[in-house]
């Protein structure tokens, strides 16, 4: 769940939200949101039905947000057993897809045994895991629980998508980078505008290289990687032109 307009941050912003409580506080127009993007979000969830392997028939959708989203994909895919990890009380309220509901966040997977041949983490969620370490932790859960022959599929924010943050502040994203160290730089606020009123939350916005040693350090190959735009849901050929999702496998 992303949908938010990210800014740079000090993570010391007393402003800041958990992400769990800010997705409680807009869970009410969070179909709202998920519509903005339904060029976006329709096309990651072709992209991973595409991918599925013949035969699968379990799905773990982390961050699963109302559920909508993984419910669709079990359908289109053919999947009979639906898992949702989604911590926010009032989004889980919203949920009305026929699934298992887990009430934790990703980093607290290590309670939770199962076998899944599909694990999906999308729209960022990944970024919403603060810091780094949470990150790989949450993989390495995804590791462990997917099946030997199954697949993960997880999108995040392109810290370099030129297209949509435009050319100017990407590019001296890119040149700050180059600067060592550069590991916290991805970290934003994300804010979202409820009838007025500001509910801004921690969120991170990922590089290619960054995400590739991420899935290395929790033993994750990364089978392959889309550039999809973020306003129209094309697919694009270069990695400044959109966000990214990446298929890994163990």
């Amino acid at each position: 769940m992303w949908g938010g307009s990210p800014e740079s941050v000090a993570l010391m912003d007393l402003d800041l939200l958990d992400p769990v409580a800010a997705y409680d506080r807009i869970a009410p127009m969070y179909a709202r949101l998920a519509n903005h993007r339904k060029a976006y979000l329709d096309a990651v969830d072709r992209l991973i039905v595409a991918e599925i392997p013949s035969g699968s028939r379990s799905l773990l959708d982390v961050g699963a947000g109302d559920g909508a989203r993984a419910a669709c994909i079990a359908t289109a895919a053919g999947l009979q057993d639906l898992t949702l990890l989604e911590p926010s009380e009032r989004m889980r309220d919203l949920c009305t897809a026929q699934a298992t509901l887990w009430a934790k966040r990703a980093e607290d997977l290590h309670t939770r045994q199962g076998r899944f041949d599909v694990i999906t983490c999308l729209w960022n969620v990944l970024g919403h895991m603060l810091p780094s370490a949470a990150r790989i932790e949450a993989l390495r859960q995804f590791a462990r629980l997917v099946s030997p022959h199954g697949r993960i599929f997880i999108d995040v924010n392109h810290r370099y998508n030129a297209r949509h943050y435009g050319a100017l502040p990407t590019a001296m994203r890119f040149l700050r980078d180059r600067v060592p160290p550069a590991g916290s730089r991805g970290d934003v606020k994300v804010t979202w505008d409820i009838d007025g009123h500001k509910c801004a939350t921690t969120g991170h916005v990922f590089t290619h290289a960054e995400f590739a040693a991420l899935s290395r350090a929790a033993g994750l190959t990364i089978q392959e990687r889309f550039v999809v735009d973020y306003a129209s849901g094309q697919v694009r050929r270069r990695s400044f032109e959109g966000n990214l999702l990446y298929v890994l496998r163990r």
